[in-house]
């Protein structure tokens, strides 16, 4: 979702750091490094481990302020070119490359679809956050996963959502804020944990 302050990254970001963390959301942060380093071979399972700890940054902080911390966001693309450069050895330029094209082309779809969709109903329904958001998961993913970690966070929103109107009884409405950064910064981790798990099984 857009920022709830003024643009400034800065801004966001002392926002977000005002924040008071539970002891869950330190123990979820946990949990996503340590199955990571479970799952995954070194390097690799480094990466991971902060790719999830970010992701449950971004998910605490956007659903309590709904607003996606820059700094987390530029933390994840770097981290995910870095890993492109690290297991692409002495040919790092061409797959950091096609790390930032998959960013940039993923980024650009999310933008256009957040313009058409305001177009079309006057409504905001991705804020430039959730646009950064998804250009910092190009890095990550392949092609054909970017797909998927993207439905995976639709679907959890909408489940999440319906579920909770059910039990507040409450109705849905079109103008409903949905901190959609809470879902998909996850969704990008496990779908990353997903798609090298099935490399490595191949």
């Amino acid at each position: 979702m857009p920022c709830a302050v003024p643009r400034a990254a800065k801004n966001c970001d002392t926002v977000a750091m005002r924040l008071s963390f539970k002891w869950w959301d330190y123990a979820a942060g946990l949990l996503a490094g340590g199955l990571s380093f479970i799952l995954l071979p070194l390097p690799v399972a480094a990466f991971a481990a902060a790719l999830g700890i970010i992701a449950v940054l971004i998910a605490v902080v956007d659903l309590d302020r709904y607003i996606i911390p820059d700094s987390a966001v530029l933390a994840m693309l770097v981290l995910g070119l870095g890993l492109a450069a690290v297991e692409a050895g002495s040919n790092w330029g061409a797959a950091v490359a096609e790390a930032g094209l998959r960013a940039v082309v993923t980024g650009g779809l999310f933008y256009l679809l957040g313009a058409g969709y305001r177009r079309l109903t006057g409504i905001d329904g991705l804020g430039l956050g959730d646009v950064k958001l998804a250009a910092a998961a190009g890095p990550w993913l392949m092609w054909s996963t970017l797909p998927f970690a993207v439905a995976v966070a639709a679907v959890g929103a909408l489940l999440t959502t319906g579920v909770r109107a059910m039990l507040l009884r409450e109705q849905l409405r079109m103008k409903q804020e949905l901190p959609f950064g809470a879902f998909l910064a996850p969704a990008i981790w496990m779908s990353f944990i997903i798609e090298r798990l099935w490399l490595t099984s191949t």
